[in-house]
């Protein structure tokens, strides 16, 4: 190989990036102690842009194409140098590309419930997970804002970031939606605009867009669901308390019957039995003070026939402990004691 091969090799002829890796959204140009000659070749594929960066200073940006590195077309670069041969000789300046692809299928997700304020339930802990898709979308920003001379960066290096960024901002998107927790399960496309549209700044700030959001599930904690189910329960059944202490009854059965200890099939019968006679009494007695106290088949009670104080004390107990376990909101059983309450008038 003679002296002139040689010194050419030294010399970079086409500047270009294959992105052989997936996920990665910039990428340093290796020159090592070569440099590039006037007339050199920079391609630039489709969903790329390259950028030229001399002395720490950001110069020239080029899109998709071929370009042919000349004064003409590295005006700011030649600016920075101050050539006075016109560009005749090779120079040194580190090129940056960035891959503006679509960056698909990140994971989000609260690793701990998240307390929200809600209409319904006053405050509610929330779990979301689900995924986003974004790109790069200003290589100006990104490079000085979170690349920096590194010799690549990847999707993965920004993940913890970019979820801190989505999760950070699930509170301002559920209190700016104004929806409750119950629509806002069941309506989970509505919740990821939301979240979208809070994050999407802070997306923009480091030089990114976000291009979507999906929410793929909403639920509490498992004790706060379990007091969610009791009220469901108790909304199915509606105004008629006595049919909701039936209720209540049903769900405590299989504790009563555990609570037999070793008496056996007599035991568990007579637990049992013992828990529908009281669902039985109480509904009955709770039926009767709601109602006026009517009498079996539809005829009406006499006026002085009304509901024992006794049954009402015994009531306000069970609606005092229903209220304490979150069962019963301050309203309802407001509501409940004064209805019975008028039936000792």
């Amino acid at each position: 190989m003679g002296l002139l091969d040689f010194i050419k090799k030294q010399f970079v002829d086409v500047i270009e990036w294959t992105e052989s890796t997936d996920g990665v959204l910039m990428w340093r140009y290796p020159f090592e102690d070569r440099e590039i000659q006037n007339g050199a070749v920079l391609v630039v594929r489709e969903s790329q842009v390259a950028l030229f960066v001399n002395e720490g200073k950001i110069a020239d940006m080029f899109g998709p194409g071929s370009h042919k590195l000349t004064t003409q077309t590295l005006p700011l670069l030649t600016n920075l140098r101050n050539w006075d041969k016109l560009f005749a000789s090779p120079f040194k300046s580190d090129v940056y590309f960035f891959s503006t692809r679509q960056q698909l299928d990140l994971r989000w997700g609260t690793s701990q419930p998240i307390t929200l304020r809600d209409k319904d339930f006053g405050a509610v802990r929330v779990r979301a997970f689900g995924n986003y898709s974004c790109r790069l979308a200003d290589p100006r920003v990104f490079h000085t804002e979170v690349a920096g001379t590194r010799d690549s960066y990847s999707v993965e290096d920004l993940d913890g970031q970019l979820r801190g960024v989505l999760i950070q901002h699930l509170s301002d998107a559920v209190a700016g939606s104004g929806v409750p927790f119950l629509d806002l399960a069941a309506n989970q496309i509505e919740f990821a605009k939301a979240l979208q549209a809070a994050t999407v700044s802070a997306f923009e700030n480091l030089g990114l867009k976000l291009d979507s959001v999906t929410v793929q599930n909403v639920s509490l904690p498992e004790e706060l669901q379990k007091v969610l189910d009791q009220r469901i329960g108790m909304g199915m059944v509606g105004d008629n308390m006595g049919k909701f202490i039936q209720y209540q009854t049903g769900q405590a059965l299989p504790t009563l019957a555990a609570s037999s200890g070793g008496g056996g099939v007599a035991g568990d019968a007579a637990s049992l039995g013992a828990g529908l006679a009281l669902g039985q009494v109480m509904a009955q007695s709770i039926q009767q003070g709601l109602q006026g106290g009517a009498q079996p088949g539809g005829a009406p009670a006499q006026e002085s026939t009304g509901i024992r104080p006794d049954e009402v004390m015994a009531t306000l107990e069970k609606l005092a402990d229903l209220k304490a376990k979150g069962i019963l909101t301050d309203d309802e059983f407001s509501a409940k004691k004064a209805e019975l309450l008028k039936k000792l008038t």
